[in-house]
């Protein structure tokens, strides 16, 4: 056995086992019973307002099939979700990896690396409304970077706005920039959190590099990297932000994603119930990913 092998088996998660049985349960009775409802009644209330009562009743309103038939018919309801199922699936997993490398950059112990560690994280701290609506103002026709492009290269730059590809590209450039920088955080934390033991012991068998992300590092976050991506799944399908005020869904909004397609719906052309169909035809791919999220933290043991 090598001795990255040998570290690899000594150092064993902490495991955190639920108990073979439940505790034995005591009825409240009296004054303890009336307590126990007063504690529990403000944040019982405060969940059927906000959570059950919303959702219920956006179910009511998309609940009739006829609804969906009409969905479909819409011409702008296919490019929709291929636009939706673009910006999700490259925005995520471009952001999750680039995140994943960068961390291991911004673990060096030098000065100008934590100096740029505090410039590289101004993106997220930065509210969504103004970067969004910052960089929507510098790819217009006079913006910022076609200004660039005429001093640096001599060369006009294109209406960025009126070709859907270049439009949804910089949709997703902005999702990018705009929320890579608290993954890269989350990775650095748990790449801290590795012991320097295990890296010796692969620097003895000769994995270093290249080798020790592929053979060492990766296999020690990949569970955190799935957890993260999945959470970062659902928090993408519902982003409104980015799509809304970088390109405004246009040209004739064929950058619509589900979301700014369902406000259109709702307040564009006075159709709410289609609206709130419109998002919620998202849920069969959402439900999958919720259950798996689910399933992966429901572990017998918390592993790095």
């Amino acid at each position: 056995m090598s001795s990255m092998q040998q570290v690899l088996a000594a150092w064993r998660p902490v495991s955190v086992k639920a108990p073979l049985q439940p505790p034995g349960r005591r009825h409240l009775r009296g004054s303890d019973f009336r307590w126990a409802i007063a504690f529990v009644f403000p944040y019982a209330a405060v969940f059927f307002v906000f959570v059950v009562y919303p959702f219920g009743y956006a179910l009511w309103m998309a609940g009739r099939p006829s609804l969906y038939a009409e969905l479909i018919a819409d011409r702008s309801y296919l490019p929709t979700v291929v636009n939706t199922l673009l910006f999700v699936g490259l925005g995520v997993n471009v952001k999750m990896f680039l995140a994943l490398l960068l961390s291991g950059f911004f673990l060096r112990r030098r000065w100008w690396i934590r100096a740029l560690l505090g410039v590289f994280v101004l993106p997220w701290v930065i509210a969504a409304a103004q970067a969004c609506v910052s960089f929507h103002w510098m790819l217009q026709g006079q913006g910022l970077v076609n200004g660039l492009l005429s001093a640096m290269l001599g060369i006009d730059g294109p209406v960025w706005f009126n070709d859907r590809w270049l439009a949804l590209g910089w949709n997703i450039i902005v999702y990018i920039w705009k929320w890579m920088p608290f993954w890269t955080v989350i990775f650095l934390a748990a790449r801290m959190k590795i012991p320097h033991e295990i890296y010796d012991a692969a620097e003895v068998d000769g994995a270093t590099g290249t080798r020790r992300f592929v053979y060492v590092t990766f296999p020690l976050l990949a569970n955190l990297y799935l957890l993260c991506t999945l959470l970062s799944t659902l928090w993408t399908v519902g982003d409104f932000t980015t799509v809304y005020l970088v390109s405004g869904g246009g040209p004739g909004g064929s950058t619509d994603v589900l979301a700014t397609l369902g406000f259109h719906y709702a307040f564009d052309t006075a159709r709410p119930a289609l609206g709130v169909a419109a998002v919620l035809s998202a849920l069969p791919v959402l439900i999958p990913v919720v259950i798996l999220l689910m399933r992966r933290l429901e572990t017998s043991e918390v592993e790095l």
